[in-house]
């Protein structure tokens, strides 16, 4: 059984998994060959730490320690192997290659800057481990960046990473922690503009959609507690996410309370995260999105760290 750390850079949470794997493994990595033993969620919100472009002294500092308290994590269970990967928020700062090698000078830890594609690809390998995805699109709403991924015949064809997320939403329109109206149709337009610039995905119409990533299941979790459950909604459709938005509208004091309670930890990026996944929604005439249990740092563990197809 070989132990591995994957931990995930994130521009709002900074995650590390811990996976036992299977010594003796297939072409493919089936869900019977590994576990997770570990999954340890700082959140550190480092796209707040970018200011004119520049990730700052304070973020570099704070993405140093919560590193460094991740690796005592992996330590104290005996897990010796510890990659890490960094996504927008070290891919978008105007320095940084620099902000890079600093923190690995201070961790003692190389981190691999994946690339927009990359990110949207590497979800599509973790959410395809579990079920097979031949047709659709794939989504993944991050912090920093909104990853869209055309799925046909079993393949991703086309991957395609747009510089907007929930926490960059945030940060850039909303003044305290829901955002107003006039906020929601900033982010609404911000947001529009850019999918603009891409043809590809105003071209792609699919009724079936796929989430993976924090941002759509809170989501899914303000839905549950919408209809009085503990756990989120694996299957939701236009209207469903029309009815979180509504509810803002019409009781922001019911939504705050719910709000805490189904995700005290994104109460700030819920909001725009549903305006952005609304968006994407009409864009595709999605008719439902299904949340898929793996994502990123399993499609990581696979394909960079395990090198399986």
């Amino acid at each position: 059984m070989r132990r591995i750390g994957i931990i995930d850079l994130g521009s709002n949470t900074v995650r590390l998994a811990v996976f036992d794997v299977a010594d003796d493994l297939g072409k493919k990595l089936k869900p019977s060959e590994f576990r997770e033993v570990l999954n340890e969620k700082a959140m550190a919100g480092l796209s707040a730490y970018v200011s004119d472009g520049i990730f700052t002294e304070a973020g570099i500092e704070r993405a140093v320690d919560i590193l460094k308290d991740h690796l005592k994590s992996a330590k104290s269970i005996d897990c010796k192997e510890v990659h890490v990967f960094a996504t927008a928020v070290l891919r978008n700062c105007a320095n940084s290659a620099d902000a890079i090698k600093t923190i690995e000078k201070a961790t003692d830890l190389p981190i691999d800057l994946i690339s927009g594609e990359d990110e949207a690809h590497l979800g599509f390998v973790g959410a395809s481990i579990d079920q097979e995805l031949t047709q659709g699109i794939l989504l993944d709403i991050g912090g920093g960046s909104t990853e869209f991924t055309h799925v046909e015949h079993g393949r991703d064809l086309m991957n395609v990473s747009v510089p907007q997320g929930s926490v960059s939403s945030y940060a850039s329109y909303v003044a305290r922690i829901l955002p107003t109206s006039e906020e929601c149709a900033r982010i609404t337009d911000a947001f529009t503009s850019k999918i603009a610039e891409y043809k590809c995905i105003q071209a792609t119409h699919e009724p079936t959609l796929y989430g993976i990533g924090g941002s759509i299941r809170a989501v899914g979790k303000m839905l549950g507690r919408m209809s009085g459950h503990d756990k989120a909604q694996k299957v939701m459709t236009p209207e469903d996410v029309d009815s979180v938005l509504r509810l803002l509208v019409e009781d922001a004091s019911r939504f705050a309370h719910l709000a805490v309670k189904a995700v005290p930890d994104r109460l700030h990026s819920v909001v725009p995260g549903c305006l952005i996944l609304r968006l994407l929604m009409q864009a595709a005439h999605a008719e439902t999105l299904t949340l898929c249990k793996y994502g990123i740092r399993e499609g990581y563990l696979k394909e960079r760290v395990l090198d399986l197809a």
